[in-house]
């Protein structure tokens, strides 16, 4: 599943999709993990805003030995067949739900311990619209997660799972239309419209470079 991405250029992001910077928008890095500050646009008085909020919504967690409640896990990414259980209560909501700008994300491929970074991206879009849903949450303020589908059977090896990719015909529809509509991007983005790039570079380039694996709801 989706735990790197790349948001492309700042001004770029803004003409492709007629936007303006929110009141949270912070430039920040333009690659992104979970739990660290990632990019989105979501609706506010009819228009898009670009807005910097902590990718994944807060997990609470308690230690099994003392109880003691932990730090939260970021919950970066969440599953399209639950939108209608665990996430209704934002995804029924058009409100709730936001367009990830991204140039390229990232899987981890091969063994544990020796995994590497493939990229993948979407052919003649420099810069496309992953689905998502946002919220305001006590423990990080504004957060968002990105909402997954099954993978291409070609792309199987990389991971069982994939984003949900949305053409710029489709963006409207994400954010306005009923839950049932939504279904019709419970499927995988077809595969001659990716380009995917492995590379020889580890996922973990040094210990505590990135933040502790991240949870699928």
């Amino acid at each position: 599943m989706c735990n790197r991405a790349e948001r492309g250029d700042t001004q770029k992001v803004l003409n492709l999709f007629g936007a303006r910077k929110g009141a949270r928008f912070n430039e920040g890095p333009v690659k992104t993990h979970p739990a660290q500050p990632g990019t989105i646009l979501r609706l506010e008085d009819g228009e898009l805003v670009l807005e910097q909020m902590t990718w994944g919504f807060p997990l609470a967690q308690n230690s099994k030995k003392t109880g003691k409640q932990l730090k939260p896990k970021p919950v970066n990414n969440a599953r399209f067949d639950k939108l209608g259980s665990y996430w209704a209560r934002w995804a029924i909501d058009p409100r709730n739900r936001c367009l990830i700008p991204t140039a390229r994300y990232a899987e981890a491929v091969g063994e544990p311990g020796h995994m590497t970074e493939t990229w993948l991206s979407v052919k003649e879009q420099p810069i496309f619209a992953r689905a998502g849903l946002w919220t305001n949450s006590d423990e990080w303020g504004g957060v968002y997660t990105g909402v997954m589908t099954d993978n291409a059977p070609e792309l199987i090896d990389i991971h069982d799972r994939s984003p949900v990719i949305l053409d710029p015909a489709d963006w409207n529809t994400w954010l306005h239309a009923p839950l049932e509509e939504l279904h019709q991007f419970d499927r995988p983005y077809p595969v001659d419209h990716m380009v995917v790039v492995h590379t020889d570079a580890p996922w973990f380039r040094k210990k505590g470079s990135v933040p502790a694996e991240p949870a699928l709801f």
